[in-house]
């Protein structure tokens, strides 16, 4: 009989909260040495997995994560995606769910499990929750069917007991240990004694055995303005008038509504005449934007700007990046833009 293939498992040590320890004279947070990760995590062992380490040097706080992290992320899960059944990146929280979502668009053909996950205490204190997400992260990115192919071959965090969908999520609270939602998509997979995972949820590739193909090209032209009662033209037109820009995230209440003011309107239809991409994305934590209903979104629609649906900030800001660094053309990228590319909106 032949014996089944040992998993294998690529962790990644970007930086953040996770890979810190308590200085036991200063009681300063000091990083670790991640390739004695066993000492802080001896369950690792128990999994019989080849669990190898690549941790970055220097060290990056996610406040300064840059999309130069993201190329060389894509760049290393491309050079190692052959001798891995899946990777899982350690990051800050405060940036996750951008990195997150730029990976998604980054990674074409995908068909192996990135986890991201991190914690909200350093994986040394006493009540962490760093090794619990670590160690189901470890798990789910192991996980196979009944085919020997990935459960889960998506880009995605994993976070106090749940895995969503990478380009589905926001970091909502700073203090809790449940730190993400994806308030307009359903989690992946919950993990109680056991992992349940939600199929129907996930996105399995339509042909399987392709080859991953990574963009490494992106376009960082991007502004995002956010509507508030009171906004001056001054304001507005400050942003839409930098240099060089290419496209904007409009920050809209409610379901994509904006003030009717002629100066508003007027100003967008400018920005759009000369060639700015203008994408309408709600202020709400839930919902969709829907400019076909009120008389405030119809107006924004009458000038040229894009609808977001129910896409959030952070993928509409690395889908953009991601299709201008693709495209030339604005009409190619306003194309690509209202397409469901990697179920970062709901399909319509």
């Amino acid at each position: 009989m032949k014996a089944e293939k040992k998993r294998s498992i690529l962790l990644i040590y970007t930086g953040g909260t996770i890979g810190m320890k308590q200085d036991p004279d200063t009681l300063a947070l000091v990083p670790f040495n991640f390739n004695q990760i066993e000492q802080e995590v001896p369950e690792l062992k128990k999994f019989g997995y080849r669990i190898d380490f690549h941790s970055f040097d220097p060290l990056i706080d996610s406040s300064n994560v840059t999309p130069e992290l993201w190329v060389e992320l894509v760049r290393l899960i491309k050079k190692n995606y052959d001798s891995y059944d899946g990777f899982v990146i350690l990051h800050g929280t405060d940036t996750m769910s951008y990195s997150a979502s730029a990976l998604s668009f980054m990674l074409e053909n995908l068909e192996k499990p990135v986890v991201f996950t991190g914690s909200q205490l350093p994986i040394g204190m006493l009540r962490t929750d760093g090794k619990e997400n670590l160690i189901s992260s470890i798990e789910i990115a192991a996980a196979v069917d009944g085919k020997g192919r990935a459960v889960v071959p998506e880009v995605c965090i994993y976070f106090e007991n749940k895995l969503y969908r990478g380009n589905r999520t926001t970091k909502y609270n700073a203090e809790n240990f449940s730190a993400f939602h994806s308030a307009n998509y359903p989690v992946l997979a919950d993990v109680g004694i056991h992992i349940k995972f939600n199929t129907q949820n996930i996105l399995y590739p339509e042909v399987w055995g392709r080859e991953l193909e990574i963009h490494t090209e992106l376009d960082m032209n991007v502004a995002i303005l956010k509507l508030f009662p009171g906004i001056t033209a001054e304001v507005v037109r400050s942003v839409l008038d930098i240099e060089g820009l290419r496209a904007v995230i409009l920050e809209t209440f409610g379901s994509g509504n904006a003030p009717t003011g002629r100066w508003l309107t007027d100003t967008l239809k400018k920005g759009v005449e000369r060639g700015l991409i203008i994408m309408n994305v709600t202020q709400c934590q839930a919902g969709s934007v829907d400019m076909d209903t009120y008389e405030t979104g119809i107006a924004l629609k009458r000038t040229g700007v894009v609808g977001g649906y129910d896409i959030t900030t952070e993928a509409a800001l690395a889908k953009l990046f991601f299709l201008m660094g693709q495209y030339s053309d604005i009409k190619d990228v306003k194309e690509q833009l209202v397409k469901n590319l990697r179920g970062e909106i709901t399909g319509w």
